[in-house]
């Protein structure tokens, strides 16, 4: 595989290009070639800048131990930072912070490194509950996500689940590939599944980003219904009329949330027809 020395534009690329190192025996140059990097020569350049891809195989060993040092100690110089701007504009902020989470929304999105639920929200610490992982998808065999959402939703109280996709994504786009993915197949597949499901609206799309952007939209649909069929979310819901269940995408071309507005009643309804678990 050639070693990719431009600046990375879609994100498909990335995960695909990961997709088929994972498949040889050594990952190093594969991966270490798709971090966004920061050029241990310039000093105007930090961890977080999102154009400079450094060219591993050319970097002596000394070089690499520096800018590992680097990017390792800039994390900390951010973090006192940020600990000082907080403090200066709100002396109590911590001392808020260390009573405890009262958070209004648990937010299941992709564990893109772009899309910082905070932030893009414009939400502070302690407002959302968070769980992110490739596609984000919300699978009833996934411990994981299941007891994000019993916790948040019987102990935290949470009065919104979000799943929020993204225009662009890998995981997406690998899914509509026909290659197998080796150990990826299996979480892959439901997002294989949720193209089967919607076969002739998305196969009658003749525009691919269209079509990948489609799909993208309908597997927050289907994730939304798998946050739906979950027993504590139907208790919740019977008992207290929260938590209500959100889809949303986010766009990297203008950095807005698309409302997908699911009619979460509706949905609710449909669901409990087969999947209701509202009683003990």
């Amino acid at each position: 595989m050639a070693l990719l020395k431009t600046r990375i534009v879609a994100p498909s690329l990335m995960l695909q290009t990961s997709f088929r190192a994972l498949r040889r025996p050594n990952l190093s140059h594969a991966l270490l070639s798709l971090s966004r990097t920061i050029s241990s020569t310039s000093p105007a350049a930090h961890p977080r800048s999102p154009h400079t891809l450094v060219d591993w195989r050319t970097m002596a060993p000394q070089d690499i131990s520096k800018y590992l040092r680097q990017t390792h100690d800039k994390v900390f110089e951010h973090n006192k930072a940020w600990a000082a701007e907080k403090c200066s504009k709100d002396p109590e902020f911590f001392a808020h912070l260390s009573a405890g989470q009262n958070p209004e929304y648990l937010w299941i999105g992709c564990s893109d490194s772009r899309i910082p639920a905070e932030q893009i929200t414009g939400l502070e610490a302690g407002d959302v509950f968070v769980h992110r992982n490739i596609a984000n998808l919300v699978c009833n065999t996934d411990l994981n996500a299941m007891s994000v959402i019993t916790y948040a939703v019987e102990h935290l109280k949470v009065k919104h689940i979000v799943v929020c996709g993204h225009y662009g994504c890998g995981g997406v786009k690998a899914a509509m590939t026909p290659k197998d993915m080796g150990i990826l197949n299996p979480w892959l597949r439901n997002i294989r599944d949720v193209y089967r499901l919607h076969e002739k609206e998305l196969d009658a799309i003749a525009d691919e980003e269209t079509r990948y952007n489609r799909l993208v939209e309908l597997n927050v649909m289907e994730q939304c219904r798998n946050v739906i069929k979950s027993a504590s979310v139907q208790k919740s819901y019977a008992e207290n009329k929260f938590p209500i269940v959100h889809g949303w995408v986010f766009g990297f071309h203008d950095g807005l949330l698309k409302d997908l507005n699911l009619d979460f009643e509706k949905v609710l309804a449909d669901i409990q027809k087969i999947y209701n678990l509202t009683e003990s």
